[in-house]
Formats: structure tokens, sequence, C-alpha cells
């Protein structure tokens, strides 16, 4: 059957690369957690995938010699894929250059990698598709050309040799496969972009544009004399007896593997002061900067996904499918991205081309990627499930791609408005904080916002700008949450598909003073917005504290621990979770501590260090052991949860416990300020230390305190109007 008669399927792939830096080895299959949980395996089917890419790494099974083949892990994985009817498509080496008895300018390596690639097909015969060797140019650029993984040369014949020798591994390895299995099929993975430029540097963009194609060029048999690259190959990185194995097409793919990124189409700059933020480099004729093309203007008609299937389809006529299809971005952009991939897909579909799957790459997420790997950083972007809990937890993205690989018409808020890579403000050349169209099909469907002159309101509502979510902040005047009425106008006049509770009553030293106050900001209305929120049948968002538990329990608490306040503002709060749990178990109760951030002076931090600043003497207590949170990190962490329909009590704060004299110490140091102005008080109030600090049983998903810490500096120091 054609494509265009059969469903575009769902297809899932998990982030496997196993590199080696230097003489350190990453494997993402460690850092993401993969390599321990099982469990994934029956995750990924729940999702309907129709088939994975799943790795059988060269450097994990062989790593010590040719002959030391250890499959333990990978049998019970498989075996499992099968019993669930997913089809495997086996990788053997993803970004890596094989185990340290090889690399990829070895004349060896295409045969060591056949012979490795003829056991793991002896091992498991009934696998039918295979991707031997991951995207064999962009692995040889990033190796050999940009000096970023192992061997770390900056020499494009080297780059070349690198390629040659992968494309000749991947027809050896296909023809042993075939050996054991006659039915075995090709996918051949590649990172597939396009390079634009201004006119002074066209010849730069012509050269890049036709290297895209290499590999694949290679393999099908294309790269004969009269070929861009035939003589450059043959003088510098093969013989003609290499070239004429890959001549011979017998290493053609059966299917072409379209991976393409935000990033992968880029615009070439020779006027590099128009770029203070972007790096310039050099060809070693002329120096110009390298950047994203999607952030210059004028070239918005010309770019997108499927303008790149369109060339892919039209150059070779070989079935194609998305193999990688990830944006370590916000949730909210990570299904813009997959809904516009699909898209594009089903629209070449229609133009006639061959396109039979889009993969949901990265199922789990990968780590320290916008490092390339080369930093251990525990950098964490989520897939379409997010591994810092103790089970992955499905998000938004999963619930996309299930929606579209079953046929159904995806419909979410999110995507009222377009990603960042089509809203104003995204250019080079229009630097602007009104990230939202002033135009769109139709009006977006908002969230609502309470607390509009509070903290906590005002940085929901810039991080939504910065993330393209359509929003109403709203004040006490146009919506009261104590007053019932008030709330059903609002809901009634603004038509939101979800709210976000950042009023109440926030002066815990006056709350005792204040009972009546305090109880009905912090308990009444969160009650009324929740039963309000309930019989509209929309998500509620609202926040309580860590002051709902007394600091006696001797560690951090965690969400099953049975609140205990020992002060009016902390029972207020648990008054409210009792209320709002009662009338709406469908809400989502975010219990934090202990705020800073970067966009008001009204906290323990800036005034700290704006104090040791001047030279004055800060003093502070270690009598209470808290939680600080940064402002930023809270926010993106709550709007993460609501969009992936999360529900319950869920503890954020970022990671770690500290006293207020403690943290004062460590601001001073990331400030680079003198800490011996800092001053150890004892009140009679700490004579019995107490702990405050939150934990989590269902997931860290904020970072440490001290990267936080860093970051509020840094803003800091470039905020100078907060002075």
């Amino acid at each position: 059957m054609t494509a265009a008669r059969t469903p575009l399927e769902l297809w899932g792939g998990v982030e496997c690369t196993f590199v080696r830096i230097g003489n350190d080895y990453r494997d993402q299959l460690v850092d993401t957690g993969h390599r321990e949980r099982f469990a994934d395996i029956d995750a990924m089917a729940a999702l309907g995938i129709k088939a994975v890419r799943y790795p059988i790494v060269w450097e994990r099974v062989a790593h010590q010699s040719p002959a030391e083949l250890d499959f333990s892990w990978h049998e019970k994985r498989l075996e499992r894929l099968r019993e669930h009817g997913i089809q495997v498509v086996a990788g053997l080496l993803h970004h890596g250059s094989g185990p340290r008895y090889t690399n990829l300018l070895d004349p060896n390596f295409p045969d060591l990698f056949a012979d490795y690639a003829r056991r793991v097909a002896e091992r498991f015969p009934w696998i039918e598709h295979w991707t031997p060797i991951n995207e064999p140019l962009t692995t040889a650029r990033f190796t050999c050309l940009y000096g970023v993984w192992h061997p770390h040369l900056n020499d494009i014949d080297a780059a070349f040799r690198a390629t040659m020798n992968q494309c000749l591994a991947i027809g050896r390895a296909m023809r042993a496969i075939r050996k054991v299995n006659p039915n075995a099929k090709l996918l051949a993975t590649e990172d597939l972009g396009k390079t634009f430029a201004t006119p002074e540097l066209q010849y730069q963009a012509d050269h890049e544009n036709e290297r895209r194609w290499l590999s694949w060029d290679l393999l099908c048999g294309r790269v004969v004399p009269g070929h861009p690259f035939f003589r450059w190959l043959r003088n510098k990185a093969a013989d003609e007896r290499q070239l004429d194995e890959l001549a011979s097409g017998e290493a053609t793919p059966d299917m072409l593997g379209f991976d393409h990124y935000l990033t992968s189409e880029r615009y070439l700059d020779h006027r590099v002061d128009r770029y203070p933020s972007a790096a310039p480099g050099s060809n070693g004729r002329d120096r110009y900067v390298d950047v994203e093309a999607v952030r210059v203007a004028s070239l918005r008609p010309l770019l997108g996904p499927g303008k790149r299937m369109r060339e892919t389809w039209e150059r070779y006529r070989i079935p194609i499918a998305v193999t990688e299809v990830h944006h370590g971005c916000t949730r909210e952009e990570q299904v813009r991205w997959l809904k516009e991939v699909w898209d594009s897909a089903e629209r070449e579909r229609a133009r006639g081309a061959d396109i039979r799957a889009v993969t949901l790459w990265a199922l789990f997420g990968a780590v320290d990627w916008r490092s390339l790997l080369t930093k251990r950083e525990g950098v964490y972007d989520t897939g379409a499930f997010d591994t810092r809990s103790e089970k992955p937890r499905p998000t938004l993205l999963a619930k996309a791609a299930q929606a579209l690989g079953n046929g159904e018409k995806l419909d979410h808020p999110v995507l009222d408005l377009p990603g960042w890579w089509k809203r104003p403000g995204r250019t080079h050349a229009r630097p602007s904080y009104d990230m939202l169209p002033r135009s769109s099909k139709r009006p977006a469907r908002p969230l609502l916002i309470t607390g509009a002159s509070g903290t906590l309101g005002q940085a929901f509502a810039r991080i939504c700008a910065h993330r393209g979510l359509a929003y109403v902040l709203t004040s006490r005047a146009e919506l009261d949450i104590t007053d019932q009425g008030s709330i059903a106008a609002a809901l009634e006049r603004r038509r939101p598909w979800a709210v976000i509770n950042a009023a109440g009553f926030v002066r815990t030293g006056e709350a005792e003073r204040r009972l009546d106050e305090c109880l009905a900001a912090n308990a009444v209305g969160p009650e009324l917005l929740g039963r309000a929120c309930k019989a509209a049948g929309i998500p509620l968002v609202t926040f309580s504290s860590d002051l709902v538990f007394d600091g006696k329990l001797g560690r951090p608490y965690v969400e099953p621990d049975k609140p205990a306040p020992a002060t009016a503002y902390g029972w207020s709060k648990a008054e409210a979770e009792q209320r709002l749990m009662a009338v709406d178990a469908d809400a989502l109760i975010i219990r934090t501590s202990a705020f800073f951030g970067p966009w008001d002076r009204y906290n323990f931090l800036f005034d700290t260090i704006e104090m040791l600043k001047r030279g004055e003497e800060v003093v502070a207590s270690d009598g209470t052991t808290v939680s600080p949170t940064y402002v930023p990190d809270l926010v993106h962490a709550a709007l993460d949860l609501l969009l992936d329909g999360e529900t319950g009590i869920w503890h954020l704060t970022n990671q770690g416990a500290i006293s207020w004299h403690e943290l004062a110490r460590e601001a001073a140091v990331a400030a680079r300020l003198d800490r011996s102005l800092i001053r150890l008080v004892r009140r009679a109030e700490d004579s019995e230390n107490a702990d405050t600090s939150l934990s989590s049983t269902r997931g860290l998903l904020l970072r440490p305190l001290d990267q936080a810490i860093g970051d509020f500096v840094a803003c800091n120091e470039a905020l100078p109007s907060l002075r």
C-alpha cells in the first residue's frame, strides 16, 4: 500500500547518544535514567506508537573487545517491545566513534563495525529494520570539523573521511545483516536543514547545501564522476575502490530518516556587528556569524520542515520517515513544533510524497544537550515523559502525540498562538518584549491569573508573555476571590481555559492580628474559586506554603505529610488545602517557600545583596531552615504541571535546605561580596530550631538552589533599574 492510502504513523525514539569526549564517555541512557527503568517500555506502548528507534549501541555491548558482547540489558527490553507489537528499528552507533579499540578515521572501522552488526543480527534475527549509524554526516561534522566530540579535529578533509568511513560501515553492516535476515531494511538518518546567506557568503551556503546530502548520496550510489564532491573525496578522503563500492548502489536505503530541528536551518552574515550576542567564526576566507534562520524575518517564506521534506522527496523518491521531532523548550512550544511537523508531513503526503511516519524523539528527554554533552551540568530537557519523578510522567507532549497517532484532531489552547519561531520579537532585527502576535485567526483562549498587584501574579504575566500563552491578569477590582458573584462574572466575561490563583494574604507577621482578613483571602477565596472552576469544568492552580508545617519533623516535608501549622498564616493555608480538596479534587495545589526573584526588590536576597554592596552589615538567623524558591523557576514549573494536567498537592521549591544565615552567605559568594559583613544572630523564637524545608515524592522539578542563586545574582546585575 502507498503512504497516501495508509495513516501517518506515530513512532518513538529513545535518546541514546553514546559519545566520547576526550577520554570520557557520555551515555544518554544513563543520564536520562532509561537504563534503569524497565517500565519505560510499557509507558512507550501506552502511547500507541507503531515503531521505536531503539539502541543496541556498539560501545555499550562490545566495549572491551569485539569478541566480548553483553546483550543482557537488551534481551529483556527488546522482547517486551515484541510482546507489545512495536516494531524495532535497531540503532548500533549513535553519534559515537566506536569503542576504544577503533575510531571514525580508523581504516578498519567499517569491517569492525560490520562484524558487530552481524553478531547483533545473529542474536536478534527477527529485527527487520536497522539504522546502523545515526546521522553519519552530522556526526562527522561534530567530531572532525567542529572538534566537539572525539577525535576533536577541525579538519574538513577528516570530516569527509569520517563520513566516507561511516557510509562504508553502513553498507557492509547491511550486507552482513542480510546474510542473517534477507528481509532486513535500511533506514538511513540524517539531520536535514538548509543554509541561507548574504550575497557575499552565498558561495559558503552553496557548499553547505550541497554537502548536506553527502551521506545519502554516497549510500545511494550517486557519488560518481561529475558529483560536486567526487574529486574532493577521491583526492582527500577515499580511494577509488571505496568510492566504487558505494557507487554500486548496494547500500541504497529502503527508507530515509529525515531529522529536522529549529536549528537545522542556518543564516550566514558577514556583517558581524549586527549580531552582538553571536560569536563570529571563519572559513579561512571570510569572517561571519552563523545564526538560526528562523531569527531572520525575510527568510520566513523559505523555511520550515515541509519545504525540506519536499526537497528530500524530489531528490531521492525514496520513502521517508520523520525520525526525530524534538524541541528542547517549554511544553507548549514542544507541542507546537510537533503539530507543525505533523501537519507538514500530512501536506506533503497529500502532494504525493511517500512519508510514512513521524517519530516522537527523546521520549524520556535528554540531558546536557544544550552544551552538546560537553558539560556535566545535569540540565534536563523533558520529552514525552518527565523522568524527574519516581515514575516518568506523561507530559502534554505525550498526550498530543497520542491524539495525533490515533488520527484525532488536536485542539489545545496553546495552539491558538504560534511557536516562538513565528512570533514578533524572535528576530535579530526586531528585539522586543511584545512576544504575542497582534492578530490571529481567532481570539486566543486565555489563562486567567489573579493577584495583579503581587509578585507571583506579575511573574506569571511576564512568563506567560514570554512563552506565548494568552492570559488575563486580574486585580481585586475585577475579580475578588472572596466574592462568589465577582468570580462568576469574571469567568463569564473572560472565558478562560484555566485559572491560576496568585492572590492571597502574604503578610505572615500580621496574620494573627488580621486573622479574618487572612482567612478570607487564603482559605475562603480558593474554596470559592474551586467551586466555580469545578462547575465550569476548568483547571485551577493555587498556592500554599511550607508554613502548613510546624518544622518539628526533623527532615524535609513531602506531600503525604500531615499539615501541622504553628502560625495563623500557616493555619489559613492548611485550611485552604482542606477546603479546596473537598470541593475540587482535580485542583492543583502547589506548596512553596521563601520567594526570591529578579523582578522586585521585596525579598531577602535582594536586600542582602544591596546592603552588602553599600558595605552595610546584614543580620540573619540560623534558627529556621527553609527551601528558598526562585520565582521564575516556580512559575515555569507550575505552568508545566498545569499543561500536563497534574492535580493534587505538589511541592515546588529549588533543591536544597538552608538557614537564612547560610542563604545570605551563599548570595554573598555568588555576588562576589564580603561575607564578613553577615552577622549571625539567635532570636528568642529560635530556641528550638524549625525545619520547614520541602522535598517531594512526586518529582524534583526545580534545579538546585545554588544554580538559581547564580541566575538571580546575574539578573540583579543586569537590571540596574531595580537599584
